[in-house]
């Protein structure tokens, strides 16, 4: 009996420590908004997390462009915001990794399911942006954020490094570059140097 009293209580302990951390909807919003290009925020639409960790909308969108807010449960600050196109592509990834898969099943799965049409990438490509702080620099309690990066994504499914005359590593600091050529992921990687 004193087993599972002990266990109910550092479950609600645990639970209620979870819920402490998940920030408030308004903070969610406005740093998911940050990787957001300026003229794209008032209209993107915004995933987080609800009381209970739960991913789930936290406000619809009117234009092209879908932002996911930090991760509470993963280290350093990290927000992204993409042009919807790619949402089948994200949506499948994000319930494979639910699911438990690996980096490269998750990949294999995709790459299966574009080359059949089950997963339906962006047929002229699509854009992702990637704005990232050390944990030190983000409050959970304001949404203020110091010191961040931004890198940027372009999807260009089945794109080679001939098709597009992209290198497959950069050969200075913010050159553009090619990754996974060939494949459903293939995408030009864009890192600008850090100050």
């Amino acid at each position: 009996m004193k087993t599972y009293i002990s266990v109910f209580g550092f479950l609600l302990i645990s639970n209620f420590c979870f819920s402490q951390t998940i920030p408030s909807k308004e903070v969610q919003i406005k740093t998911a908004l940050m990787a957001a290009p300026d003229e794209k925020k008032d209209g993107a639409m915004v995933y987080g997390y609800d009381s209970n960790g739960n991913f789930v909308v936290l406000r619809n969108g009117t234009n092209e462009m879908v932002c996911i807010t930090d991760d509470p449960n993963s280290p350093g600050f990290s927000v992204s915001s993409y042009q919807k196109g790619l949402e089948p592509f994200m949506e499948r990834g994000r319930e494979l990794k639910k699911e438990g898969k690996s980096f490269q099943e998750i990949f294999d799965t995709r790459e299966a399911e574009a080359k059949s049409g089950k997963l339906k990438m962006p047929d002229e490509g699509a854009t992702l942006f990637v704005l990232t702080a050390d944990a030190e620099n983000y409050d959970p309690s304001t949404g203020e954020v110091s010191d961040t990066y931004l890198r940027y994504v372009v999807y260009l499914p089945w794109a080679t490094a001939e098709s597009t005359g992209l290198p497959l590593k950069p050969s200075a600091p913010g050159m553009p570059w090619i990754m996974d050529p060939g494949t459903h992921r293939a995408h030009i990687m864009i890192t600008p140097p850090r100050n």
